[in-house]
């Protein structure tokens, strides 16, 4: 009787590690949104262009690195990855000028591509059995939810000892430590004999004719607009905007005394529910149709934040709907690249699920450099919180004429 393959295995927990460090410093962006303008005098749209900027340029990256990880190696699109990473961060860390973050963002933006979700699911993917396949792409993503729990708060916490520069040289020093783990990345091409004789250029042109790839493509756009919104924008948007935390409350009573610090734990406590969040939506993804699922979870993000908007802010709804909206935060990516790769295959899941990131990171730029320039023109948030709902309900409906099932290799 042939052994049943596990779920958990070397390559997971590599991959997960990696994610996890990478995403730590990606979600802290926001956290540096005030301290960066304030010193410099600068509008809050300049270090919003810069961070949209960041997100433009792992969308554009992520395709490219999954082809590069396709042609050359995994480890090779890791380390290439690392590098930029912990270069931009570095270069940042010296930058004075918005022009000068602006610029080096794309960096950072290529390096976060080269260690994130294209690169590694696609790894993890390959690697899993496939009855493990979506659990397995609900862990990684998991694990880079777990970076986001401590991201924010450890930039947070660093600051109140060191300048930001400093914070972004020590996490330069964190990303580079993530090849340590470079060893156990060892993902066997597992594909079918069609796959195999399929090139890269087929599996495109088989895609982009078609209507389902297209569909898919159109709704991971609001999933990145609405995450990097909050990412860049929730803290100061809590700082500014929360009522008063009570003193004698449970709040103070453990160390958060002030709207900027809550900002900081917002962003943890979505990342903490998205835990839960993303190993459960890769269960359900085994089990339940995913297209039904990512229709779901855009309609409950949508309601949620309608609601967040409408309500009275204060410290225990900012909390509330940051662990509803956590449950939901990265549920849409085991979903997302587990459909693409029941439908077009594992061979180049990763070149293929890249593609269909961009269009999540298009809406990541617009929902962070809006964010800013609205901000500027309005002095708040309300506009671009708006948008992001209605972008919201349209992702909840593209996903229901998804065909969601096995397309044949085009002849060799």
């Amino acid at each position: 009787m042939q052994a049943k393959a596990p779920l958990i295995t070397p390559v997971l927990i590599a991959g997960s590690i990696i994610l996890m460090i990478g995403f730590a410093v990606r979600a802290s962006f926001g956290v540096f949104q005030i301290p960066i303008a304030a010193e410099f005098g600068w509008a809050r749209s300049e270090f919003s262009l810069a961070i949209a900027i960041q997100n433009l340029a792992w969308g554009i990256g992520q395709p490219l690195f999954g082809m590069l990880a396709e042609k050359f190696g995994d480890r090779k699109a890791i380390v290439t990855g690392a590098l930029m990473y912990a270069l931009g961060l570095v270069l940042s860390a010296f930058a004075v000028t918005p022009g000068q973050h602006q610029w080096l963002e794309i960096l950072v933006g290529f390096g976060i591509a080269g260690t994130g979700f294209g690169v590694i699911l696609a790894i993890v993917g390959r690697a899993a059995a496939p009855e493990h396949r979506s659990m397995a792409l609900g862990i990684g993503t998991a694990a880079g939810s777990a970076g986001q729990v401590i991201g924010a708060p450890t930039a947070e916490f660093l600051m109140q000892f060191m300048a930001w520069q400093t914070v972004f040289l020590v996490f330069a020093g964190v990303i580079l430590a993530t090849l340590l783990a470079l060893p156990f990345i060892r993902s066997p091409r597992v594909a079918t004999r069609a796959e195999l004789e399929e090139s890269l250029g087929q599996v495109l042109v088989r895609a982009f004719r078609d209507p389902s790839y297209v569909l898919i493509f159109l709704g991971f756009f609001s999933c990145g607009y609405q995450l990097a919104f909050i990412t860049a924008h929730f803290p100061a948007f809590v700082t500014e905007l929360c009522g008063p935390i009570d003193p004698g409350g449970m709040l103070s009573m453990i160390g958060i005394n002030s709207t900027s610090a809550l900002g900081a734990l917002s962003i943890a406590t979505i990342g903490l529910f998205n835990i839960g969040g993303t190993i459960t939506a890769g269960w359900l993804g085994k089990r339940y149709t995913k297209k039904y699922l990512l229709a779901g979870i855009y309609t409950a993000r949508t309601i949620a934040a309608a609601a967040f908007i409408l309500l009275p802010i204060t410290p225990t709804s900012v909390l509330v709907f940051s662990a509803v909206m956590g449950a939901l935060w990265l549920a849409t990516v085991p979903l997302t690249s587990g459909l693409v790769a029941h439908i077009y295959g594992i061979r180049y899941m990763g070149t293929l699920y890249g593609f269909v990131f961009l269009s999540h990171q298009i809406g990541g730029f617009l929902g962070v450099w809006l964010g800013g320039k609205m901000y500027d023109l309005n002095g708040d948030y309300t506009l671009v919180w708006w948008i992001g709902v209605g972008v919201g309900a349209f992702s909840a409906l593209v996903h229901l004429p998804v065909r969601e099932r096995p397309m044949q290799a085009l002849p060799a």
